[in-house]
């Protein structure tokens, strides 16, 4: 058989797999019967059909088992699609912390480089890896309070909280809701600090119309099942600053000087014409190593799955700003037990989750609502870490509080968020309402 009969009888073979899969998604991929009570309702989860299970076959059968030609164009539409020059897949959205925060370690970076004892300013609310990271290079991190209706760093307290050692400022946009992170940029360019933009709860979410993330030196993305859109594990390490960017790559792959990509060689077109540390000229540049390293990388199945869900971004977003709408709504009848969530004004939040915090009262305590819920088949999640100095991750680990926690504790004790992902409709966002409302009334 000839190479052009081979290939016609392998596309052929294509087809009809496709087509199999296609038979196997429309069963697979069924809406479920809502059964107040019986049918879970999530807080979060994947939202997928056969677009993904498609590609992920399509990726299978080239048997290329690495970051491919999937990656290279999920890399590229997800980058435009951000307005981003360069960005990286790595293999979870804690990974894209490490990487961001190891990249400003680098001796490349000279008399800016990070280093063991530099302070960085972050919330005690946050989820752990995005500050894990930096304290594991032995960083300190300047924990400084929220607001109670944003869920996100006080402006107003994080000038005073800046020392001669502070070098960093490394927080999250909460739940999908940027940030004031124009007046924080300001702020680094004032006292020349690194900013890293933790997006893994944000994608899609703008501050003066611009994709967040894009204002700090780094931005990071997860596509765990919870988040915007998915790959099962991973995510995704974003810049506009090519030295970040070479820096950031070289730490998730194995912390090679070299930049080729996978199966490729002499990118730089002077493979043995190097002379770096104290090996001997012209040692291979794919076995030089300027850092510490790892290997962060994705398969190309993952990516796979994930540039069919890029597809489908504006779609989930516009749902779930919709399910939020509807539930503040609702909320609003309640807000005498509640606070609501707030943005800035000059945000474009891409919800996340829901979130409500009880006010002072003595009807209800929130363990006991989240027991209701629970009861009565609905997820709820608590605001991450609460207060992550609280937790026991943090027993002899040095850190400092230049301001006060208030808000971070009333979080810890009573706040908590509801799902409003694009698998839910409003039959879904009804029933946790009543639930909600009957569960207040029966105890007032």
């Amino acid at each position: 058989m000839s190479m052009t009969e081979l290939n016609k009888e392998q596309k052929q073979l294509e087809k009809e797999i496709i087509n199999l899969v296609k038979k196997f998604s429309k069963n697979k991929f069924k809406k479920e019967k809502f059964i107040k009570g019986k049918t879970e309702v999530k807080v979060t989860g994947k939202v997928i059909n056969q677009d993904e299970i498609i590609n992920m076959v399509k990726s299978s059968l080239d048997g290329w088992l690495t970051s491919g030609r999937f990656n290279k164009e999920f890399e590229t539409k997800l980058s435009k699609k951000i307005n981003c020059k360069l960005l990286m897949t790595v293999n979870s959205g804690s990974s894209a912390n490490l990487v961001a925060t190891s990249a400003l370690t680098s001796q490349k970076l000279k008399d800016r480089a990070l280093k063991k004892g530099d302070e960085f300013i972050t919330v005690a609310s946050s989820f752990p890896t995005t500050i894990n990271p930096a304290i594991q290079y032995g960083f300190i991190p300047n924990f400084v309070d929220i607001e109670l209706n944003t869920l996100n760093i006080d402006i107003n307290l994080v000038e005073q909280a800046i020392t001669k050692n502070t070098k960093a400022i490394i927080i999250a946009h909460a739940l999908g809701n940027p940030f004031d992170v124009k007046s924080i940029q300001d702020l680094c360019k004032k006292y020349n600090l690194w900013l890293i933009e933790d997006c893994c709860d944000a994608l899609g979410a703008k501050f003066n119309d611009q994709h967040v993330g894009t204002f700090g030196d780094f931005g990071t993305l997860s596509f765990y099942p919870a988040h915007h859109i998915t790959m099962g594990e991973g995510g995704a390490v974003f810049t506009n600053n090519i030295t970040l960017k070479r820096i950031a790559e070289s730490f998730r792959d194995w912390g090679r000087d070299c930049y080729c990509g996978p199966g490729k060689s002499n990118t730089c077109n002077k493979r043995y014409c190097w002379k770096l540390g104290d090996l001997p000229y012209g040692y291979d540049h794919k076995y030089i190593y300027s850092h510490i390293g790892y290997n962060l990388k994705i398969t190309d199945m993952q990516a796979a799955c994930g540039l069919a869900q890029i597809n489908k971004l504006d779609k989930f977003i516009s749902k779930r700003i919709k399910n939020f709408d509807y539930l503040n709504n609702k909320f609003r009848k309640l807000e005498e037990y509640f606070i609501l969530p707030k943005s800035h004004p000059s945000s474009k939040p891409s919800w996340f989750g829901y979130p409500l915090t009880i006010r002072e009262t003595k009807i209800f305590q929130r363990v006991k609502l989240l027991e209701h819920l629970n009861n009565k088949n609905i997820s709820t999640r608590l605001l991450f870490a609460g207060n992550i100095i609280k937790q026991p991750m943090m027993k002899g680990v040095k850190y400092n509080l230049k301001t006060s926690q208030n808000n971070t504790n009333k979080v810890m004790n009573d706040t908590f968020w509801i799902g409003l992902f694009p698998g839910l409709e409003k039959k879904h966002l009804d029933y946790i309402f009543y639930e909600i409302s009957e569960f207040i009334q029966k105890k007032s």
